[in-house]
């Protein structure tokens, strides 16, 4: 078969286009391929040409010079990933060739004639496309279809060092020239990645602005992008098909929206509560770095003697134990030999957590069930403080969502305990039963990470 990829790069329109019709392209590897891109600056044929592809140069958008390339390679397949492309370009293409296949790559809901339609980003929902596409049109959505290179099934199962603190991978091209604002926001003891390509028309200006600064490593075309966010703690990225990517390696990250074809992922980021910005804001960014680089969990079974008197004093501080199901005082002796039980068992697990070298609080997941990827899961501050519950939740999404991997969080709450029920819908959980415990109404709520 005979397949042509229309997509174009260039230091405005960026590159993800292209990068991932190359992944696309490694599906029909026995075929034979050739992309028509425009030779515009910034442009990433490079790329291309080191797959070992063909590439025809074309002068404009015209319909005219992709029907000369149909006609002169004998297409069977079109492959259209390109914003400037419509409806009715497409719909002439078929009236056109009837026997040609069109596919379409799409991420913000257009109105299409193809045969079929794929949108691989995470957020993908095929019912949005009800009267968007012709019945014979077929549908491939969501994560299933993920373009991923062979480079990151191969990583995910390498352990590697985290050498860097924060990555940062705002586009090939950085549209929004945000590169070294965000390197302004952080703080100058971390180590820092960052992502790009020779598209990137600030690169120049990147490259003097980090020249003296030993925590910054620039990677330009690097081919060890996925190495890269693996030996990365925490990413800055833009609501695209890089999210994608970072879920998953299982790296937590922050998409900052820099363009109106992001906003269907940037709004399923934040409705299920990923950490996104709609507009880049310096004093956000560091608040949530603050959060996110300054928390570290240790685990029960390595505390220390006085650790674990100090955990033991607060959970039977008055003010925390009646909203426990024991709201008995347990005794120190008690106490250790649970704390002696964690070591086997694989359904619990107990975190002291400590922010900024202050402890601040527990969190615990119970009943982890690793089949169904649903976990209990319960909370306390330290007694009498006040400002650490969205910290201490910010902990346990992302531990239970990237190290623990699950999908579902439950959380049992008693009914007159408004605290908690408002600080969980803050964290948009949602109700889901009401049961009775020791003749007291519960609340079971619930987060999904969708």
């Amino acid at each position: 078969m005979n397949i042509l990829f229309r997509a174009d790069s260039s230091s405005t329109i960026g590159t993800g286009h292209i990068m991932r019709d190359l992944v696309l392209a490694k599906q029909y590897r026995d075929d034979n391929i050739i992309f028509a891109t425009q030779k515009l600056k910034g442009n990433i044929n490079y790329k291309i040409i080191e797959e070992g592809y063909g590439v025809e140069i074309l002068n404009s958008n015209s319909i005219s010079e992709v029907q000369s390339l149909i006609d002169s390679y004998d297409i069977d397949m079109i492959v259209i990933d390109h914003y400037g492309i419509d409806y009715k370009y497409e719909k002439l293409l078929k009236e056109s060739n009837p026997n040609l296949k069109v596919m379409v790559l799409d991420d913000t809901y257009e109105k299409h004639h193809c045969d079929i339609l794929l949108n691989h980003n995470i957020s993908a929902d095929k019912n949005r496309y009800k009267g968007l596409v012709p019945d014979f049109c077929e549908l491939r959505c969501g994560a299933k279809y993920t373009l991923l290179r062979d480079e990151f099934y191969q990583e995910k199962k390498i352990k590697r060092d985290k050498l860097y603190d924060v990555l940062i991978a705002m586009g090939g091209a950085d549209t929004a020239n945000l590169n070294i604002p965000i390197l302004e926001a952080l703080p100058l003891n971390l180590e820092v990645a960052i992502i790009t390509t020779i598209a990137n028309a600030n690169l120049e200006e990147l490259s003097e602005y980090i020249k003296d600064k030993n925590n910054i490593t620039l990677f330009i075309n690097s081919n060890e992008v996925a190495k890269i966010i693996n030996q990365s703690k925490f990413a800055i990225i833009t609501p695209s098909v890089t999210v994608n990517e970072l879920y998953f390696m299982g790296v937590d990250f922050l998409a900052i929206q820099t363009a109106d074809n992001q906003e269907d992922i940037y709004s399923y980021l934040s409705k299920n509560t990923y950490m996104v910005m709609k507009k880049f804001n310096t004093e956000r960014l560091i608040n949530i770095l603050d959060i996110r680089l300054n928390i570290e969990l240790i685990n029960f079974t390595e505390l220390l003697l006085e650790e674990k008197k100090m955990i033991l004093e607060w959970r039977n501080h008055k003010a925390i134990r009646k909203w426990m199901y024991n709201q008995e005082v347990i005794s120190l002796v008690e106490h250790l030999n649970y704390i002696k039980s964690l070591s086997s068992k694989k359904d619990r697990l107990y975190f002291m957590v400590r922010y900024r070298n202050e402890v601040i609080g527990v969190i615990d997941f119970t009943n982890i069930n690793y089949i169904n990827k649903k976990t209990d899961f319960g909370i306390y501050a330290k007694p009498d403080s006040r400002g650490f519950g969205k910290i201490l939740m910010s902990s346990i999404i992302n531990y239970a969502f990237y190290s623990l991997k699950m999908d579902r969080l439950i959380a049992e709450v008693f009914i007159e305990n408004t605290k908690a029920i408002s600080l969980y819908k803050k964290f948009n959980f949602e109700q889901i039963d009401v049961k009775v415990v020791d003749g007291r109404d519960m609340i079971v709520m619930e987060l999904k990470n969708k």
